[in-house]
Formats: structure tokens, sequence, C-alpha cells
């Protein structure tokens, strides 16, 4: 196996920008919440709200909205939608029961967000070949407090 002295010093960069990687998606999910509220109906805002507060205090919390945010975006834009549905994280703390573990509830919620997404999809993108890697990455956020 040939050696490509570009990949070399890409790895290298990024495993020295580690730290700042991750307070970048950080600060992404922490400016996630005032957009998502803005774009959520009025009647939606309070369930929302709460909903990301409890994931974001429970032990663990902060993984899932970090990862789903930098994952799947924050559902605000008109290109997050098939059939006028979002798939980003509005969508799925709005999904969200409000009750039990917050993780999994989040989880939970997740999942059937993204396959209602696949569902919706243009039938020619064939999304479903996507959707069990999408659900295998979703269940790690109910065990991240554990």
């Amino acid at each position: 196996q040939r050696q490509d002295p570009r990949i070399d010093s890409l790895r290298r960069f990024l495993l020295q920008t580690t730290a700042v990687q991750a307070a970048f998606m950080a600060e992404r999910m922490r400016r996630a919440l005032p957009r998502i509220l803005e774009a959520a109906p009025q009647s939606r805002r309070t369930h929302i709200r709460r909903q990301f507060l409890r994931l974001a205090r429970a032990p663990g919390g902060y993984y899932p909205l970090i990862d789903y945010v930098n994952f799947k975006g924050e559902g605000v834009s008109p290109s997050e939608r098939y059939q006028g549905k979002g798939w980003g994280l509005l969508q799925v703390l709005d999904h969200m029961r409000g009750h039990g573990p917050a993780a999994a509830d989040f989880a939970e919620a997740a999942a059937w967000v993204l396959t209602r997404r696949v569902r919706l999809s243009p039938p020619a993108r064939h999304e479903e070949r996507w959707l069990p890697g999408w659900l295998k990455r979703v269940r790690t956020y109910a065990t991240a407090a554990v």
C-alpha cells in the first residue's frame, strides 16, 4: 500500500486540531436552539425548548444534541425537507414525548424522523440504503449516558 503524503498530512492536521473541531461542533449546537425556536410554530416552542434542555441536562445528553445537529442539521432550512416534512434537530425535539429517559426519548424520535424522511424522499434517491446505518448511529444516543 502506497503512502500518500497529502493524506498523511491531513491525518496529522485532524489529530492536532481535535479540540478545535469539538469546540466548533459544540458551538454549532449551542447556536442552534435560537434558530430552531424561531423556525418552530409558536405553539410548539415551549415543548421544543423543554426537550432540548431536558436532554442537555441529562448525563451524556450533549452527545446526541451535538452529533445530530452536525449529522442532519437544524431542520430550519427548506432544503432539509421532503414534502414539507423536515428531518433536523427541530423535528426530532418536536417529536419527543417528553417523559422517560431523555436520551432514549431522543433516540426514538430521531429514528422516527429519519424513517419518515426515507419514506417521503424521492424514490430515485434510494435513501432506504442509508437508513440502517442512520438507525445504528441513532441507537448510540440512547446509551450515551449509560
